[in-house]
């Protein structure tokens, strides 16, 4: 086990879900995922326990173990509960520890335990000069929809509102591909007929498992690339996540533990 010094954690829009108590049993824990340590500089995600016997845990695939533990809201094998990193200390075991590259600062290396993004219309500018990005669609512009019409070989749709899918799927090629790791409240309607007509497929992506994630965290660290964050003091992580429920947020919330947690 490892016992670690929380420095930041991250605010993610899941979290919204299991703070309001969204089909969840336990009411009071400490949340937060993406941990972060001094000393040996390491990350925690959001899992911290697996069956290790699963034909997924054999394959280093424990995000989809039958039997996986959560760093929050969850319990383990002896019911001991998980209180997530909006915390100054945890302990985890070693397996479910990720080493962070000695180059990456810590806050902007958070994220990356379970990384996604997201953009909108007034972002253009910025996802083109900044981002590097080859163009930009707008999803609500009829005209621009139109003309990307079967123009692409796939799309990663990290939406997490309730959505429609029909449109998307008319911009795919055929053979095309819509992977969906958004996480909606409520279900989405899977329309079948395009799906037939052009050979496209419809899937999913839960976090990666330990191997994966350690693998991605070292190329972050080998081409120095990092998140980009906004960092608040504990007590502004109600408002924080009021402002993820609105979509009033640029990139991503980062909790600073380390200067904030005891002044909270």
């Amino acid at each position: 086990m490892v016992v670690i010094v929380v420095i930041v954690t991250r605010v993610r829009e899941t979290r919204i879900k299991w703070a309001r108590n969204c089909g969840c049993s336990i009411r009071c824990w400490v949340q937060g995922k993406e941990i972060q340590s001094i000393g040996d500089k390491v990350g925690v995600g959001c899992m911290v326990g697996a069956c290790h016997s699963c034909e997924n845990c054999k394959n280093d695939l424990e995000n989809y173990c039958p039997k996986s533990i959560f760093s929050y809201n969850a319990t383990y094998y002896d019911q001991t509960r998980t209180y997530g990193g909006y915390s100054d200390v945890m302990v985890a075991n070693e397996r479910y520890v990720i080493l962070m590259p000695e180059n990456l600062p810590l806050d902007a290396a958070a994220p990356y335990c379970v990384l996604g993004s997201r953009t909108s219309p007034s972002k253009e500018k910025e996802a083109i000069q900044h981002l590097g990005a080859d163009s930009f669609l707008i999803s609500r512009n009829p005209d621009q929809m139109q003309a990307a019409m079967n123009t692409l070989d796939g799309i990663i749709d990290t939406v997490s509102a309730v959505h429609p899918l029909q449109p998307l799927f008319g911009l795919l090629k055929s053979h095309g591909k819509l992977i969906l790791i958004g996480a909606p409240e409520k279900p989405l309607e899977l329309p079948v007929l395009p799906l037939l007509m052009g050979r496209k497929l419809a899937a999913g992506s839960f976090t990666g498992g330990m191997k994966e994630t350690q693998e991605m965290i070292d190329f972050a660290g080998k081409h120095n690339i990092t998140a980009d964050i906004e960092i608040i003091p504990m007590d502004y992580v109600n408002t924080a996540m009021d402002r993820l429920s609105r979509a009033d947020v640029k990139y991503r919330f980062v909790i600073d533990i380390a200067k904030t947690l005891n002044i909270a």
